[in-house]
């Protein structure tokens, strides 16, 4: 059996096999791709979720080259919200219908822990139907420090609290080698330590994702050895307690007008789709994969969805980390959302954020009338390369 049918047929690879993906044609890749993601998910169904991201503070010790959102506590744009202030962003997200907050901040050590768990309480307190999902790994590490608690007591403190989630921030390249390197990220959180807090929130039952920026001049050999950390950890938590990441989303680095512009090679859309595949076909034990308009753009967003993609993402509502970093995407309304989906070949379905259905394409389509339908019954398009039969 050749690398490609073994790939299309969903067997487990192996690191060297994974790695070899990599030289294969683009679109041969994208076919395999597509029949596994059929295999595994709604094959006429592209899902999306109404969420809004909330940054409840820009104030950050770490200091990554590559983001432009984070300040020191004396920059002039610093700025912590208050209760009322992320209380009014939810509001706004109620109004439309959204689900979900994706909540998240730099390691502000200035901020008391008190002052997290009264956050969530107050929100709980005033929107209860609003899933939260907050804190990135490295900020519970930072509560952890801040405290003296292990970075478990500080998740079921948080959890008690209202915390529903950990968002998959700060994964970008699961390789120290590459996140450590003096130009990227030398205080970043370490793979082993990310990893490690991820599994201790899927043991309490907590929502995770996990996430990979490409783009740092890591090789192929790295983006497999990422990968292969999340589909070990993946492993672990479905074999222990069958709470595991619920996706997988990636993109590219985005380096307009942060430190690290000029100092690595960035990545663009053929590497961006390559990769998508390539962890489609790698994360075996992983069903759902995000694709990621904010950086990629609409265009190319619609043809990761013949990569391996079956999600489009969310509407967001706000961004503030990567647009501050170059991309051009921030907030986009649910109609556009569908427009794009049906213009790619797909029925939308509106999700929450366990990748539960909310509203099936009968009704998304209802409510969005002028959008062009597709015929009942027909099939999307095959993954360009793929053939009839």
């Amino acid at each position: 059996m050749s690398l490609l049918a073994k790939a299309a047929s969903g067997q487990r690879l192996t690191p060297d096999e994974a790695v070899a993906l990599y030289d294969l044609p683009l679109f041969d890749l994208a076919a395999a791709a597509d029949a596994v993601r059929r295999q595994r998910t709604d094959p006429e169904v592209v899902t999306y979720l109404i969420d809004r991201n909330i940054n409840y503070s820009n104030v950050c010790s770490v200091g990554c080259s590559f983001c432009g959102f984070y300040r020191t506590r004396r920059q002039a744009d610093a700025y912590t919200l208050s209760y009322e202030q992320v209380s009014d962003k939810v509001r706004e997200l109620e109004a439309v219908g959204g689900s979900r907050i994706l909540m998240q901040g730099g390691v502000n050590r200035y901020l008391p822990f008190e002052w997290y768990l009264d956050l969530l309480r107050h929100l709980k307190e005033h929107h209860p139907s609003i899933r939260i999902e907050a804190f990135s790994p490295e900020e519970i590490k930072g509560m952890a420090k801040l405290t003296g608690m292990s970075s478990r007591e500080v998740l079921v403190e948080l959890q008690a609290a209202g915390l529903d989630g950990l968002p998959g921030g700060g994964g970008e390249m699961l390789v120290d080698e590459v996140r450590h390197a003096a130009h990227i990220s030398p205080a970043r959180i370490s793979a082993d330590d990310w990893i490690r807090i991820m599994g201790e929130a899927q043991a309490l039952g907590l929502y995770t994702t996990a996430t990979m920026v490409i783009g740092f001049g890591e090789t192929p050999a790295q983006r497999v050895a990422s990968m292969l950390r999340v589909r070990e950890q993946q492993d672990r938590a479905l074999a222990s307690h069958g709470n595991g990441f619920s996706a997988f989303i990636s993109w590219t680095l985005q380096t307009s007008g942060v430190r690290i512009d000029g100092k690595v090679p960035g990545a663009g859309a053929h590497e961006y789709l390559q990769n998508v595949a390539v962890s489609r076909l790698l994360l075996d034990n992983v069903v759902n994969f995000q694709a990621s308009w904010p950086t990629m753009g609409y265009k190319v967003a619609q043809t990761a969805l013949s990569f391996g993609c079956n999600d489009f993402g969310s509407t967001m509502l706000e961004e503030n980390v990567v647009s501050q970093a170059g991309a051009k995407h921030r907030a986009t309304p649910e109609h556009e959302i569908v427009r794009q989906i049906v213009d790619a070949g797909y029925l939308p379905a509106q999700r929450d954020s366990l990748y539960g259905i909310v509203k099936g394409p009968e009704q998304v389509l209802a409510e969005f009338a002028p959008v062009p339908v597709p015929e009942p019954g027909d099939a999307p398009p095959a993954a360009p390369g793929a053939r009839a039969g």
